[in-house]
């Protein structure tokens, strides 16, 4: 009996912009490590995209190689299976950038202007649209404006069919299905339309920072970072923004927009209360909670402290990065393995890319010296000059 199922392909990745964080092991890791273990798909790429991080860092390709491995340590330390997943780097798949190529002549300037994540990214960095050249802000490259094009060639290289990200990726792989459907409509049916995948832990899309900024960043200095040490965590911990209202352990306080349970909610179970419930036992208050929903009520009504509360988040966090810290620590000891994981990750992802490449080329008939192609054009060719 024939299988005639479309086989379902995840395609997604990161920048490589140093060790990844709490933030990315709740926005993604997390639910890239379900994906991959919950066999619904046929196959997972995971890229680590390093060409995407030259279109801002070109002036630093240093730094961009140099974080290459420890995206890769936090992958594999996380849960992210070599065997289940083929995790790649962008810049050693040539065929995305030819694919590139092709498909910038389907979007026009003013379609890349009106993307508003282009137009969030640009102002976060503070690019300049400017032409003049006395501008004092740095100009924008033309790479990393065409970036969405880009993005469309890495998904599309591997007819994914389905790309996890969360909503302000929505309008970039919106991008994509517009791509699609332009290259289909004008050389035949050839791309796969790719489907976005949101995460269903909306409370926490987006960690905040530990000083209570709205982003967890490496250059603010507000990040709990996976491989950091115990004595790290807590320290960072010990030192989170909570409720400025707060004062006094006596009075009520405020849940919402309270970094400490914005991270509770990300990393607490019902089972963390058994194990660490000794954190709210002390000499002048002693609470006995199951479950988190009590913890919360029981801080707006008041009288329980944050010194407790800062406590218990300490071991949850821990207690989720200790066997990702200690898995990092042994990979830390064989990182020729690490390499050749990507080695192999990544001559995998180029034979796929070259299939895809292959088939656009032939859509568009410039697959001129194929096989039976030249002898046609040959023969055509002969005939008109005859």
């Amino acid at each position: 009996m024939t299988d005639n199922r479309k086989p379902k392909i995840i395609l997604t990745g990161d920048r490589p912009t140093g060790r990844l964080h709490i933030g990315h092991y709740v926005g993604s890791l997390r639910n890239r490590v379900a994906l991959q273990n919950s066999g619904e798909y046929d196959r997972i790429f995971i890229m680590i995209a390093d060409a995407q991080a030259l279109t801002d860092n070109a002036d630093n390709p240093e730094k961009v190689r140099q974080n290459i491995i420890e995206v890769a340590l936090d992958y594999i330390s996380c849960g992210l299976d070599p065997e289940k997943s083929t995790l790649f780097i962008q810049s050693q798949v040539s065929e995305l950038t030819e694919l590139d190529f092709f498909y910038q002549n389907l979007v026009t300037v003013q379609r890349l202007q009106r993307n508003p994540t282009v137009k969030a990214e640009i102002q976060m960095r503070g690019f300049s649209e400017s032409t003049a050249e006395t501008d004092t802000k740095a100009g924008l490259p033309v790479g990393f404006f065409c970036y969405p094009i880009s993005q469309a060639a890495d998904i599309t290289a591997f007819n994914a069919t389905t790309v996890p990200a969360g909503e302000d990726q929505k309008p970039m792989i919106e991008q994509t299905r517009e791509i699609v459907r332009k290259f289909n409509s004008t050389y035949g049916e050839t791309l796969v339309e790719p489907e976005i995948l949101l995460p269903d832990n909306s409370a926490c899309l987006r960690l905040p920072g530990t000083d209570g900024k709205a982003k967890m960043s490496k250059s603010l200095g507000n990040c709990i970072y996976l491989s950091d040490s115990e004595d790290e965590i807590r320290a960072k911990v010990k030192g989170m923004y909570t409720d400025p209202t707060h004062l006094q352990v006596s009075d009520p306080g405020h849940v919402e927009n309270n970094p400490v349970f914005t991270y509770l909610d990300a990393f607490c179970r019902d089972e963390h209360f058994e194990k660490f419930g000794g954190c709210f036992q002390g000499r002048k208050a002693s609470f006995e909670f199951h479950n988190l929903d009590e913890v919360k009520a029981q801080y707006r009504a008041g009288g329980l402290g944050d010194v407790m509360i800062k406590n218990f988040l300490f071991e949850v966090i821990n207690d989720t990065l200790k066997p990702i810290r200690e898995r990092r620590r042994e990979l830390e000891k064989n990182i020729p393995y690490v390499y050749d994981v990507l080695r192999k990750g990544s001559e995998e992802a180029r034979a796929v890319a070259a299939g895809t490449l292959a088939a656009v080329k032939r859509s568009m008939r410039i697959n001129y010296f194929d096989a039976g192609v030249l002898e046609e054009l040959i023969k055509e060719q002969t005939e008109k000059y005859k």
